[in-house]
Parts: C-alpha cells; structure tokens; sequence
C-alpha cells in the first residue's frame, strides 16, 4: 500500500507531461522560425520563444502573455499562429528564475506548482519583465516600432494591467482576463483593449460590466465580446483534439476578430 501514492503521483505527473503533445506537433510541423531567446532585466534573465513571419516588409510585434500555467507548449503555438498571420511574436516565461534550483515553467512537476509560483509573482517585477521584453522585441531589425500585447487567463488580467504601465502598447487584447481592481489606474491607459469571453465563465464575466464602466468614465476605449457556449480558456480548449463544439467556434471566430484587429494597428 505505501507505494500507491509514488503510482499515483507518477501517472499525474506524466499526464501533465503529454497533455500538449498536439500543441508540441503542430511547433514541429511550422515551417517559421522559431527562437530562444534570454532578456536581461536588471540581475534577472528572462527566458523566451520568439516567432517570426515570412514576410518582405518589417512587421508589427506581438508580446504574448501566458497563462497562469506559465509558458507552456500551446502559448509557444499562439506566438506560432500569430508569426503565421504576419506578425513577430514573443512569449516571455515570467516564471524565468523560479522554477526549481532557479529555473523556468518546463522545470516544475506539474502544472500546480507552476500556478503557485505564479500568484506568488511580484507585479513590479512581472511589469518590469514585460517592459524589458517590449523594449527588446521593439528593437529587433526586423520589427516596424509597434508592439502590442495580448495575454490568456492570468496573461489576460496581466493584459489590462499592463498598458497602465507602458504608454508604447498600441492595443491590448484581453482573453477571459478581468481589469485592474483599482479603476484610477485605467487613466493612464493610452491604448484601445479589445477582450475575448467564454460565455460559460461567469466569475470572469461579472467583472465586464464594472471594466466597461470604469472605462467608460476614464475615457477609454474597451471592447469586449461574448462567445455564447464557450468556457474559460476557450483559445486553448478550443484547440484540443477532443474540444467540444462551442469553444472551437469560440476559438475560431476569436482567432478571426483579433487578426482583424491586428490589421488596423
């Protein structure tokens, strides 16, 4: 008996380990380039995957915040997909440094201890983190000066956040993420946010009605959207092998309105 919990312990850890394999075949698969890259930050090392188009002309970046997962192979595929669509793409780990022995999100055993490492994060230190790699993506030959930010889950509400800190962000797209809780900060946003919701989450959705008028007020711009039938993180979900029919629709038509946007920067 005493070895059934190692059994156990060892089946959810390899579960957590394969749960992306499809999102890790289709990288594979992409015929772009893809990169590793470290950005330094102050005495930190931020580690990320950098995703470029083929194109002729210089391109507009894309700064891609994860999950509350952290960087894991399917936030890879959306810097992937967006490269595909036009666009340089980095996604920073901003769990760099705090993974075990001081590594990154691909050296937690499992999925829970990087979700606890990752409420345990400094916001100076994540803002910090996500100005460093803006200033580093910026300046890349290849890129044309203009950087937005898009982000997932916790990468959604660090979506909102962030362009209260950074005057560069030219659009900020906020998937199933909720605003900043103090509305006085949204003054210092000087960009349009544009947010994606699974109609099926309702402990985000009831944050919408408050965001929008606290938007509203400062002046800003904030455009949400409801997927009816979609759950929380419906872009992920929505990708799966075995995804239900509402969150690939949602995922679709999600993918639809932000290039659209992206097209008007």
């Amino acid at each position: 008996m005493k070895h059934i919990p190692i059994f156990i312990a060892t089946i959810l850890m390899a579960s957590s380990a394969v749960a992306q394999d499809w999102a890790r075949a289709n990288l594979e698969k992409s015929p772009r380039h893809h990169e590793w890259v470290k950005i330094k930050q102050g005495t930190r090392e931020v580690h990320a995957f950098l995703a470029f188009p083929e194109v002729k002309e210089k391109a507009t970046t894309v700064v891609v915040i994860h999950e509350n997962r952290g960087l894991t192979d399917w936030v890879r595929t959306v810097a992937d997909q967006l490269a595909a669509a036009g666009y340089i793409a980095i996604a920073p780990d901003l769990l760099s440094g705090s993974g075990p022995k001081g590594g990154t999100t691909s050296d937690f055993p499992n999925e829970d201890a990087a979700m606890k490492a990752i409420y345990a994060l400094a916001p100076d230190q994540v803002t910090a983190d996500l100005n460093a790699t803006v200033d580093y993506i910026s300046k890349l030959p290849a890129a044309n000066g203009k950087v937005v930010v898009a982000g997932f889950c916790w990468g959604g509400a660090q979506t909102f956040r962030f362009p209260t800190n950074n005057k560069r962000v030219k659009a900020g797209f906020v998937f199933y993420g909720t605003g900043p809780e103090n509305s006085s900060d949204l003054a210092r946003i000087q960009c349009p946010l544009y947010g994606f919701y699974g109609g099926d989450d309702a402990r985000v959705n009831a944050t919408i009605p408050k965001s929008t008028d606290a938007m509203k007020k400062a002046g800003k711009t904030y455009d949400p959207v409801i997927y009816e039938g979609a759950g929380h993180g419906f872009m992920r979900a929505g990708e799966e092998p075995n995804a239900k029919p509402a969150n690939k629709k949602a995922r679709d038509d999600g993918w639809k309105r932000w290039k659209e946007l992206l097209k008007g920067i």
